[in-house]
Order: structure tokens, then sequence, then C-alpha cells
């Protein structure tokens, strides 16, 4: 349950386009999860496929389906796991793309923050998933933090193969930002950007995005907003707590709250080509 004091309705429908309610953190009440999204205003989730696993899951809680909320998936290696790559599972990737369910090509990208991987191995893993995605005909769902210089310099070598992409949770600075607007990809906001700590630049950047060219998402379980007006226990994110997200980039564009939630769901919708909702029962 969250507290009253968070359950808040969206004054339009909205889509999150990166959702991790694979993650074991969801386990014990994923139903009741995507019950509160739907009350939410919530009503289309793309779950993030990061590896073999998560994909996986994905595509069977997409095939069980949801009442209310049309859930969607990713398919892609995080660069977190970008060792793991081989033949095998780059064929594994392939026959997910090729599931209806499936509306991008990622999570992809790289990460020099944590450097997890070796960064040569990264842009392998990262390179091979570009080639798939132009062969698929997918959007790609990208990653990148602290790797705007390599990541502008290889998408610029394959945008004329490539179709749309969005960098999801961008965190970068203003320049990286406009390298990407100059790509023509679209940018994925969180609740980073609700961070006084760490999200200030953000709030600023925030406004040179385009709004044909804004999505918005969770990335729950992580990234909890810091605006909420109570405290969570437990600090599990979830996409009930979207619309507090989309309160903040409104107010830091100076617009009504309506209006982005209408705009950002209009975009997402047709980036990754969805229909309305549809129902399970």
């Amino acid at each position: 349950m969250l507290p009253d004091a968070l359950q808040f309705t969206s004054p339009a429908p909205l889509v999150d386009i990166g959702a991790n309610l694979t993650h074991e953190s969801f386990s014990a009440d994923l139903n009741d999860v995507i019950a509160r999204a739907r009350q939410a205003g919530v009503t289309t989730l793309i779950l993030t496929g990061a590896d073999r696993e998560s994909i996986d899951a994905a595509l069977a809680l997409c095939e069980r389906g949801a009442d209310g909320v049309a859930l969607h998936t990713t398919a892609g290696v995080h660069p977190h796991h970008a060792d793991q790559w081989n033949a095998e599972l780059a064929d594994h990737i392939r026959h997910a793309l090729a599931q209806p369910a499936t509306v991008a090509a990622g999570e992809c990208g790289l990460d020099y923050h944590r450097d997890l991987v070796p960064r040569s191995v990264q842009r392998r893993a990262f390179e091979a998933q570009l080639e798939l995605a132009a062969e698929s005909g997918r959007p790609l769902f990208l990653h990148e933090r602290e790797a705007g210089h390599d990541m502008l310099e290889m998408l610029r070598h394959w945008r004329d193969d490539i179709g749309p992409a969005v960098v999801h949770c961008f965190t970068g600075e203003q320049a990286t930002l406009h390298g990407y607007l100059d790509l023509d990809l679209h940018i994925g906001q969180t609740g980073w950007l609700c961070d006084e700590r760490r999200g200030q630049h953000l709030r600023e950047a925030v406004n040179d995005i385009p709004l044909n060219r804004l999505m918005v998402e969770t990335d729950c379980p992580y990234l909890l907003p810091r605006n909420l007006p109570a405290k969570l226990k437990g600090r599990r994110h979830e996409p009930a707590l979207l619309p507090w997200i989309v309160r903040e980039i409104a107010a830091c564009r100076g617009i009504e709250e309506a209006q982005l939630a209408h705009a950002t769901t209009t975009t997402a919708r047709r980036f990754f080509g969805l229909d309305e909702v549809r129902t399970h029962g």
C-alpha cells in the first residue's frame, strides 16, 4: 500500500517507458503494484529487458497480461552485463525482438560511471546491438552514463541505419543532451530530476527537450523521487508514483501537468508504435 498522501492520479493517461518489474523486489506484490499503477492513471508499462533472465521474465509477464494496463517490453543487454555477450545470446535477443510484445531493442549502451565491464567490451556489445536494431527495425532503448562522447560517436556512425532511439534516464550535461537532440533522439526523464542534490542541472536542461521528443519513466524500483510529500517504507519506487515526476517536470517547464502528461503519452505511443490500452480478463 502507498500512504494516502502519495495516492495521486494523473490528469491524463501516462506511459511509463522504463519499469523494471521483473526485479525481485516486486515478486511478492506485483499484481498490487500494477493495480496501483492503473489507479494512478499509468495505463501503459514498458518493461525493461536488460539481460537474458529479465527478457524472458518480461515476455512471460506480457503474455500473462494485466487488467486495464497494457504491458510491453524491450530486449537487450545492459552494459553492466556486456561481458555475457556471445552468439547464443545474440540469437536469443533476435528471437525476442521478433515477439509482438517487444517494442524496442535494449536496454543497451555504455556506462563509464561504474565500469563493471571493460569499456572495450561494452562498446563491442553495444555495436552488436545497434546492428540487431537495424536488422529488426525496432526502436532503440539506450543507457548512457558518463559515456556521452563515445555514445555520440557510435550513434553518429549508425544514425542512417537505425530508426528512432531514446536515451532513457538521461542524467548527463547540457552539451551531451544537445548532441543527442541534434541526432533526432528522444529523451527519457526520471525521478533523478526531483533530487535537489544531483538533479539541479536537469531542472534547467529539461526545457531544451522538445515536447515531441520527451518521455517519462520511473526506472523503478530505482530512483525514488525526493519530491514526494510522504516517506515510503522501504524506498522502493513503483509506476504509481510516475505522476509525481510529471508534476515536477511540468513545474520546471512552466506548463500544466495535463499538457505534459498528454504530450509525453502521445510521444511514447508514436515512438513505440503502441495501440490503445488493452485489457485482459
